[in-house]
């Protein structure tokens, strides 16, 4: 008896995401959640992810409402 469901990713179809484990843009819930970014409107910018989190995290590193590294 398993003790835990086999839980499904979530998601719809004609959504896009960013795969981390196989690095690549992918429509729908394919990997679990854990796996990816998104979801993004188009494949063209779930294949930019990782660029808009680095700008993001450039952007909350250097806000000064944020930041207090004094």
């Amino acid at each position: 008896m398993a003790l835990f469901k086999e839980r499904k990713p979530a998601g719809k179809p004609g959504e896009w995401f960013y795969c981390l484990k196989h690095k690549k843009a992918e429509e729908g819930p394919e990997c679990p959640s854990k796996d990816r970014f998104g979801p993004y409107p188009t494949k063209a910018e779930a294949e930019h992810a990782m660029q808009i989190a680095q700008e993001r995290n450039r952007e909350w590193d250097t806000d000064p409402r944020w930041n207090d590294r004094g």
